[in-house]
């Protein structure tokens, strides 16, 4: 009795062993799907995601990308094409003019345009800022010219309002990345040697090749042109800057217009802000002023070569603190060429109040 029911046993377990060892096998051929799945229904939408399609469906098609060629080889579509680089930019009004940045086609001696529809329209450049790193490139001839962008305001913005960046990163056109703003009032230095004020930061997505891009409110709206990132490896780390639109909207219509901006001041060479740190002083050290200029005629002196001694500090600009560069070249701005300022000067420990004229210090004689 005892050795039929070890038998039974022996039995069982290897019936048991059989079963798990097949079980994998039944499973795929009892489950496997070899037909095509049936599609489920996705339902509707979310009201954001219908939003963003929106957003990209309007803009897109007025986003370009910008090729340029230095060497004068055959164009190359690609950023790895030798000698070529490759930006972005959009269309700003009905005659065909692009915005993009003065870095994208800084020194270029052909240029292209490809538009959405895949055409490719030769481009000259018109006009640039390189102080605001901005350029307008006119189309030379296009079938059909996609419509300008809607134009918004930087004015009103806030941190934390969602912001898209439409651009042709790493030369893959027709990119979206969207985030949030993440800062304002950022002052970001150009390759001129000043800086722009009000600059937004953003974390969208921006890489290289969407230079010069639209950065986009939730209305499809351009809110900015996207510039730079800050990024040691050269790619995206969520830190985006864009120049603000009511920066553009000044400047572009007067590089349709005249091919330049200019650049008000008053003839002076400053010290940078880490010399006016290391010494103590709050404002702008003088280092010299140029001959024949408004800072000259009105008796401001910079420091003396020989014995290192300070001369003038501009410490206000029409009763307005000025702590750093920045302060002052806003003020200039804002007044404009062929206005005058009052300038509040220390020097030996004496503070004295300056009038000076406001002049187009880029302008070549």
């Amino acid at each position: 009795m005892d050795t039929r029911f070890g038998r039974l046993i022996l039995l069982a377990i290897a019936a048991l062993l059989a079963v798990i060892a097949i079980q994998p096998y039944a499973h795929r051929l009892l489950y496997s799907a070899s037909e095509p799945r049936a599609v489920a229904p996705r339902g509707e939408l979310a009201e954001i995601e219908r939003s963003t399609i929106a957003v990209f469906a309007r803009v897109s098609p007025s986003v370009v990308q910008v090729v340029t060629q230095a060497n004068g080889l055959g164009f190359g579509m690609e950023s790895e094409e030798p000698g070529a680089a490759s930006g972005t930019g959009f269309i700003w009004d009905e005659a065909g003019h692009v915005v993009t940045n003065n870095h994208v086609v800084q020194n270029a001696r052909r240029l292209a345009v490809r538009l959405s529809t895949g055409e490719v329209v030769a481009g000259e450049v018109i006009g640039t800022a390189p102080n605001y790193d901005l350029a307008v490139v006119r189309l030379q001839a296009s079938r059909a010219l996609p419509r300008p962008v809607a134009i918004g305001t930087s004015g009103d913005l806030e941190v934390g309002q969602t912001a898209f960046a439409i651009g042709n990163p790493f030369g893959l056109d027709q990119s979206l990345t969207s985030g949030i703003i993440s800062a304002l009032k950022r002052r970001m230095p150009t390759g001129a040697g000043r800086e722009i004020a009000n600059v937004i930061q953003t974390d969208a997505a921006i890489n290289p090749g969407n230079s010069g891009g639209p950065l986009l409110d939730s209305a499809g709206r351009v809110i900015g042109v996207t510039t730079a990132i800050i990024s040691p490896s050269g790619s995206n780390a969520g830190i985006g800057f864009a120049v603000p639109i009511d920066v553009v909207n000044r400047v572009v219509p007067e590089l349709i217009r005249a091919g330049r901006v200019p650049t008000p001041g008053i003839g002076i060479v400053a010290a940078s802000e880490a010399v006016a740190t290391r010494i103590g002083v709050e404002g702008v050290v003088v280092v010299r002023t140029a001959p024949g200029s408004p800072a000259e005629r009105a008796g401001l002196e910079g420091l003396d070569p020989r014995s290192g001694t300070l001369g003038d500090v501009i410490v206000a600009v029409n009763d307005k603190r000025v702590r750093r560069l920045s302060d002052l070249t806003d003020e200039l701005e804002r007044v404009g060429a062929g206005g005058s300022v009052s300038l509040t000067v220390v020097r030996g420990g004496r503070s004295r109040s300056v009038e000076l004229q406001v002049v187009d210090i880029g302008r070549t004689s």
